[in-house]
């Protein structure tokens, strides 16, 4: 009985955080479209297209976009590890990698 206690609390502890980030999703995205409507950033596909090729054997995971720096977050992942490719939204520059 403890046990199963014990599972379910840590199964409700886990979804916490994973609510209150899918709740953050729709503002970044709607942050993302409208800077790329004002021309202020290039469109994630342009970006994509630009960095995905630099990355064979790679998984891609998916963006991120972090408004106040107007810059997206690639994440990729090989052999069980993750890597972040961190783009200028403005420029399409690669900013820099982190593992």
């Amino acid at each position: 009985m403890n046990r199963a206690f014990a599972l379910l609390a840590a199964a409700l502890v886990s979804t916490v955080p994973a609510a209150s980030h899918a709740q953050q999703r729709p503002d970044e995205q709607n942050e993302a479209r409208r800077d790329l409507r004002s021309g202020a950033v290039r469109s994630l596909r342009d970006i994509e297209r630009r960095v995905l090729p630099t990355k064979p054997g790679m998984q891609y995971l998916g963006p991120e976009y972090d408004p106040s720096a107007m810059v997206y977050r690639l994440k990729f992942i090989r052999d069980g590890r993750v890597m972040f490719v961190d783009v200028d939204a403005r420029t399409g520059q690669v900013l820099g990698e982190s593992r």
